[in-house]
C-alpha cells in the first residue's frame, strides 16, 4: 500500500466559509493534509487588526473538518511563521492560495526539499466562490497602488523638478499586509475617518479631508497626499506635483474601457511585509536629474494608459522604478532584485509597492504572470 503524501497549508482561517473548506478540500485530494493556524499576535502583525474569531476558536473548528487529518496554532511570527512545524512535520507538499504565494516560502520549499503547489481557488459544486474579506464586510474602503511617479508628492522632492503621480483605486477584495505600499497606513486613517465606506460629497475635497486627519499639525512625518487623492478618487489619476504637499492639478480617467484595460494587463505578486527596522529614507541620492526622469517616466506613463500602449506603460513603469530607486536605494535589496530577475524577461514592466522594502511586486504584461493576484479598480 502506498503510504499517503503529507500536505501542509497555512493561514488564519477566520470567520470559516465554504472558500476555505474547498482550499482544504483541494489540498486533501492530494493527500492527508495538516493545517497550521496564524496565532492571534502573528494576524495582529501582519494584519494591524485582531482575528474576528481567537486561535482557540478557529482551531476547533478547523480540526472538526474532515478534510484535515490535523491542525495545529502556530509558534512562530511573520509571514512563515510555521518554520519550526514544517521541519518538524516534513510535508511532501506546501499548498497556498493565489494570494498567499511568495517567493520566501517557495525558496523555503526549495530549501527543504519539500514540492510547492498554489491553489486554483476552485469553488464546491455551484457554491461561489467566497473570501474573508468579502464576509467580513467592514469595510469598503479602497487602498490605492501607485504606477508611477511615486515620491513627487513629498515637496522636498518635487521642489526639484514638478511632475506627477500615476494612482488607481482598487476594491479591497484582498486584505493586503499592512506596511506593503498599499497605503494602509491612510485607509486605516479613513476607516477612523468614515467608518464603512467613502461619504458621498466632492471627493477632492474628501481627499484633504482625508490627508489633514492623517497629518494634525505638529506631524513630525508629513505622509504624502498621493495615498488619500489615491484611495478616495475613483478610477486612474494624474496627480501633479510642483513643490506643495497638495497636487496643483488633478487629472482623472474613469473611462470602462480604459481601467478595463489596466485591469487586464496588471498584477501583482506578493513578497513579504517590510520589516520592522525599515528605512527607506536612511540613505538618499535626491537630484534634479533623478527627479525628472521621475517625473518623465510619470508622464509617459498616464499617456500610455489613455493610449492603452502595453509596450509604452511596461516602459514608463519600469523607468519610473528606475527613477525611484536611484533616490531611494533602500526601496530594494539583493533579496527583491532576486525575485525580480525571475520575472522581468517575460513581462512589459515592473516596478514594486510603495516606498518598498517588501509589499508587492507589480508587473504590466500581455500574458498572466505566474502565482499573481488581479485587481478590480474601483468605478
Amino acid at each position: 500500500m502506498n503510504k499517503q503524501k503529507k500536505i501542509f497549508v497555512s493561514g488564519c482561517y477566520d470567520m470559516l466559509h465554504s472558500g476555505h473548506v474547498a482550499f482544504f478540500e483541494e489540498a486533501a485530494a492530494l493527500g492527508d493534509l495538516y493545517v497550521g493556524i496564524g496565532s492571534d499576535k502573528t494576524i495582529f502583525e501582519l494584519k494591524a487588526r485582531r482575528p474576528f474569531n481567537d486561535e482557540n476558536e478557529r482551531l476547533y473548528m478547523v480540526k472538526s473538518l474532515k478534510a484535515v487529518k490535523d491542525a495545529w496554532v502556530n509558534q512562530g511570527s511573520g509571514l512563515i511563521d510555521y518554520l519550526d512545524e514544517i521541519k518538524r512535520l516534513q510535508p511532501d507538499i506546501l499548498f497556498v492560495n493565489s494570494d498567499g504565494h511568495s517567493e520566501l516560502k517557495e525558496n523555503l520549499c526549495r530549501e527543504l526539499g519539500i514540492e510547492y503547489v498554489v491553489s486554483q481557488r476552485i469553488p464546491h459544486g455551484n457554491l461561489p466562490a467566497r473570501s474573508t474579506t468579502a464576509l467580513r464586510q467592514e469595510c469598503r474602503i479602497p487602498y490605492r497602488i501607485d504606477l508611477a511617479g511615486g515620491w513627487l508628492d513629498q515637496p522636498y522632492v518635487s521642489k526639484l523638478f514638478g511632475g506627477a503621480v500615476v494612482t488607481i483605486s482598487i476594491e479591497p477584495d484582498y486584505e493586503f499586509n499592512d506596511r506593503s505600499g498599499m497605503s494602509t497606513s491612510s485607509r486605516k486613517k479613513a476607516i477612523e475617518l468614515w467608518k464603512v465606506d467613502i461619504p458621498a460629497g466632492d471627493r477632492e475635497m474628501l481627499a484633504k479631508q482625508l490627508f489633514c486627519f492623517e497629518n494634525p499639525p505638529g506631524s513630525p512625518y508629513v505622509s504624502g497626499s498621493q495615498d488619500s487623492f489615491g484611495i478616495v478618487l475613483p478610477g486612474a489619476n494624474r496627480l501633479f506635483y510642483d513643490g506643495e504637499y497638495l497636487p496643483s492639478d488633478i487629472k482623472k480617467c474613469t473611462a470602462p474601457d480604459v481601467l478595463d484595460w489596466i485591469e487586464e494587463h496588471l498584477y501583482l505578486v506578493p513578497l513579504f511585509p517590510r520589516r520592522g527596522n525599515y528605512d527607506v529614507l536612511a540613505n538618499t541620492y535626491i537630484t534634479a536629474e533623478n527627479v525628472k526622469n521621475l517625473a518623465d517616466a510619470a508622464a509617459d506613463c498616464w499617456d500610455a494608459i489613455l493610449e492603452k500602449d502595453l509596450k509604452k506603460f511596461g516602459n514608463a513603469m519600469t523607468r519610473s522604478f528606475a527613477a525611484q530607486t536611484a533616490m531611494f536605494p533602500n526601496m530594494v535589496d539583493d533579496e527583491i532584485l532576486s525575485i525580480f530577475e525571475k520575472y522581468r524577461e517575460n513581462v512589459a514592466g515592473y516596478k514594486i509597492s510603495g516606498a518598498g522594502g517588501g509589499g508587492y511586486m507589480i508587473f504590466a504584461g500581455k500574458e498572466p504572470v505566474e502565482n499573481s493576484i488581479k485587481i478590480r479598480i474601483r468605478r
